[in-house]
């Protein structure tokens, strides 16, 4: 992800903030906070490992509920 850091300096100026200072906050932004931020294929990925993730939990759930249901028969067959 990238910032186009000439308009934001021009932003800042126009907004009042002095060109050394507008500047360092767009270099300080590039620099420090936008190799954090996620970007849209990012979120997609998660999405996707998310969604397997949920997945899998639904399997072993069904599947515990299937062994839980087993288990019941097996008790009503012995009583």
């Amino acid at each position: 992800m990238t910032i186009d850091t000439l308009a934001y300096t021009k932003h800042l100026e126009e907004a009042g903030v002095e060109r050394r200072q507008a500047e360092a906050f767009a270099e300080a932004l590039n620099h420090f906070a936008m190799p954090d931020l996620a970007t849209k294929a990012d979120l997609v990925a998660l999405e996707h490992k998310l969604v397997a993730m949920m997945h899998t939990i639904e399997i072993r759930s069904l599947d515990i509920i299937a062994a839980m249901l087993g288990l019941a028969v097996t008790i009503i067959k012995w009583v």
